[in-house]
């Protein structure tokens, strides 16, 4: 057995629109139940969703506030009134500003724009920054993927003069801000059809209203916020994905160049894993580790030197970036390590420390979910100030907007989404927050919500995957939230071959066959599981399909995430002498059977080991080997031994043979009859035999062992047919007729012989046979 790494949650197939969906869109099977197993319930929104480039865009004044906004921006066009974008410093708000910018050129405004700083101003709109805009002679403030929160700061705005529209994209609080107009979908009466664009897909729905048509030109730019945020990419966000990928593989704006080119994206057909893994985090880069102005810069130049220098610099950035993410990860789990001891009790993470970057905490919390699974924020912590700031991170089935909403008493500032969040607050407030979010996790979670899940869109056979249906799978990208790659499990599958591969050999390459069939898996960072999975297990693997292409052949590939051996598991040690092969297995797991007490000493196992001596014509306690590793030492003195050890303890996970002995009684030659006839012949005629002085040349005469010697006159012995004393054997008086089964030695010596030849010498299938027979027996 090998257990998955997370729960596999398996979507079903054999829907009743399988067939119409097949027959009518003219698509495989597998692709109709990956549609249908997304939610969509019709053949008319499959065509939707599978070809939406050919859709319009939704009229941008169905969004509320829409016509106020609009009719303020014209108005202070009209009148050459000064207008001031108000970004956000992340890929979401830096392309919005972008957006912005390049809509109210257009329109012959007089604009500037306006990123707060992470570190001295913080998040959102904020007074001094609008005091400073009225001073400068600024009418009218438009914030794009930021304000939603902004109730102080419109309330400024408001009382100097100063007009206040926010287009935003957050959840509304309770408390609105007081500001000229609010474009956000998901505003109350907003009756806009989709409620889940980015900012910069409000920030582009508002250029699509001030210019009358929407600006696909600025698609390049819009579908980095859209990816980059983490949006659901469905409806109108799939809308902007699609074409906007498709428009960034062919556009000529300088910026996007130069960013192609310090990625390594130059005339590559581009996915939506190259802007969220590629682009968008050197545009984040910029504004976490200083200022995103130029960020902004990059997007909105015309000069290609400018352009690659700038792009340069934000690559740099985001090397720096990532040193400096690594350091406070380090450091974020060294004092999870030492603070939570029992994970168990600690349902939710709170880390902080002096001196994090404000910055990149967010990519820290979402390192520390990964890998100990929990609700988890990482705050930086200003002494000076008595404050601390944090970025919030979730897992499945705990909202973490809805929950930091119930603390709201001692969090001034926070926003965000159920599975992310920011937020300011008193220092002295932290340990409060901790336990809080303790008590409500331990009311909504429960202990299998804290096994990672991996949500598996289909179980497939292998004959069902084929070129033309990876190709085809390609019609439902771009893929991200809430459209995910699908992940395609693969069951009780024959392992054909597997080895590590890598310089350093930590990855991990199998061929799968099923029915004939077979495709190649690749695991990267799985080579360890090298040592974890038998040759003949039944492996069941979940990844995602993609296309091998090398030396101009091209065939299908699975890109392994997980595996699972669902069954027990024979590892063939047989006659293995070094221990040390088994130091990667978990000690808690092993248990080491052992018959002959010497046998510790012969292969040098210490008392660090669970160690188990089953002594000869003993009784045995009832056994649990449930989710055990059973390391079988040695070869048990006889079968029996061996058969009521394994039947009266549960089924282990592994078995491990080894079966070290100290004779090969199969290949020592069991002396016949005809032996035994002649040699007892010999002693009746000598009366009595010196072994000690006469042993071997009777052997040598003979051409037979002093082993074979030894053993018939042990048996003789056994039989009470001879007597030994100082090494001289003696015929016995009144001599018994006996049959050799008779004798001890003869019976052990058969019964080893035929245990060698059952459990040492056989063959792999027929051990695993063999035990699979003990486990079907009654206890």
């Amino acid at each position: 057995m090998l257990r998955s790494k997370k729960r596999w949650k398996v979507e079903g197939r054999g829907h009743s629109l399988e067939q119409q969906f097949v027959s009518e869109l003219k698509i495989s099977p597998l692709v109709a139940n990956l549609l249908l197993n997304r939610g969509i319930s019709s053949v008319e929104e499959a065509r939707h969703f599978l070809y939406i480039e050919k859709t319009e865009f939704h009229d941008p004044f169905m969004m509320k506030g829409m016509g106020q906004a609009t009719e303020r921006i014209h108005k202070a066009i009209e009148n050459n009134e000064r207008i001031l974008i108000f970004g956000d410093y992340d890929a979401d708000g830096v392309s919005s500003t972008a957006v912005m910018i390049h809509a109210l050129d257009r329109l012959g405004a007089q604009f500037s724009f306006y990123i707060p700083n992470r570190f001295t101003e913080g998040y959102g709109p904020n007074e001094p920054a609008l005091r400073k805009a009225k001073e400068d002679g600024y009418t009218l403030v438009v914030t794009v993927d930021t304000g939603i929160s902004a109730v102080h700061e419109a309330n400024v705005a408001k009382e100097i003069g100063l007009d206040f529209i926010v287009t935003d994209h957050h959840e509304p609080p309770p408390v609105l801000p007081d500001a000229y107009a609010i474009v956000n979908p998901k505003q109350e009466d907003c009756y806009y059809p989709f409620k889940g664009l980015a900012g910069v897909g409000v920030a582009f729905k508002l250029a699509h209203a001030l210019l009358g048509q929407a600006p696909e030109d600025l698609l390049d730019i819009a579908v980095i916020g859209t990816i980059a945020d983490l949006v659901p990419l469905v409806d109108e966000n799939r809308l902007i994905a699609k074409k906007g990928i498709k428009a960034l593989e062919k556009t000529n704006r300088p910026g996007l160049v130069a960013l192609k080119k310090v990625t390594g994206m130059i005339d590559k057909e581009l996915s939506a894993e190259h802007v969220g893994f590629g682009i968008g985090p050197r545009i984040n880069a910029a504004g976490r580790l200083d200022s995103a102005t130029p960020a902004v810069e990059l997007l909105i130049c015309d000069d290609k030197l400018t352009a690659e220098n700038l792009a340069s610099e934000i690559d740099e950035l985001n090397k720096v970036r990532q040193g400096i993410v690594n350091e406070i990860t380090e450091e974020a789990v060294e004092i999870v390590e030492q603070n939570y001891s029992s994970l168990e009790d600690n349902k939710v993470l709170v880390v902080a420390k002096e001196g994090w970057n404000a910055g990149v905490i967010g990519i820290v919390a979402s390192r520390l979910v990964e890998r100990y699974y929990r609700p988890t924020i990482v705050m930086t912590i200003d002494t000076e100030k008595g404050l601390a700031k944090g970025s919030a991170r979730s897992i499945e089935g705990f909202d973490m907007f809805r929950n930091l909403s119930d603390c709201r008493d001692i969090l001034p500032h926070f926003g965000g989404h159920p599975m992310a969040a920011g937020l300011t607050m008193k220092l002295s407030n932290v340990d409060e927050l901790r336990s809080r979010l303790h008590v409500i996790a331990n009311e909504v979670l429960t202990d299998a919500d804290y096994v990672p899940i991996t949500n598996v869109d289909i179980e497939v056979l292998l004959p069902d995957i084929t070129l033309p249906v990876i190709e085809e799978m390609s019609l439902l990208a771009p893929f991200g939230v809430s459209n995910p790659t699908p992940k395609v499990m693969i069951d009780r599958v024959s392992l054909a071959h597997m080895k590590r591969i890598g310089s350093e050999e930590n990855h991990l390459k199998m061929q799968l066959e099923q029915n004939g069939h077979t495709i190649d898996g690749v695991g990267f960072h799985l080579g360890y599981l090298y040592e974890e999975i038998s040759t003949a297990a039944q492996i069941s693997a979940v990844g995602t399909l993609s296309i091998n292409e090398w030396n101009g052949h091209c065939k299908p590939q699975l890109m392994i995430e997980d595996v699972a051996v669902k069954d027990w598991q024979l590892f063939d040690c047989r006659g293995s002498k070094n221990f040390k092969r088994f130091e990667h297995l978990p000690s808690e797991k092993i248990v080491c059977v052992y018959f002959d007490e010497t046998t510790l000493t012969a292969l040098k196992i210490g008392d660090n080991y669970n160690l188990f001596h089953v002594p000869f014509e003993a009784d045995l306690p009832e056994l649990d080997f449930t989710g055990k590793y059973v390391l079988l030492l040695d070869l048990p003195f006889e079968k029996k031994q061996l058969e009521k050890l394994l039947s009266l303890g549960k089924r282990p996970e592994r078995i491990y043979p080894i079966f070290h002995h100290n004779e090969n009684h199969f290949f020592t030659t069991i002396p016949s009859r005809d032996h035994f006839k002649w040699f007892y012949a010999f002693l009746t005629k000598q009366q009595t035999f010196d072994l000690s002085k006469h042993g071997s040349k009777l052997a040598k005469h003979k051409g037979w062992s002093v082993d074979t010697i030894d053993f018939m006159v042990k048996v003789f012995f056994d039989l009470e047919f001879v007597t030994i004393k100082n090494g001289l054997i003696s015929l016995s008086t009144n001599i018994e007729k006996k049959d050799l089964n008779h004798s001890k030695t003869y019976k052990r010596k058969q019964e080893q012989a035929s245990l060698e030849n059952d459990l040492y010498y056989s063959s792999y299938n027929e051990l695993k046979e063999w035990f699979e027979q003990i486990f079907l027996q009654p206890v």
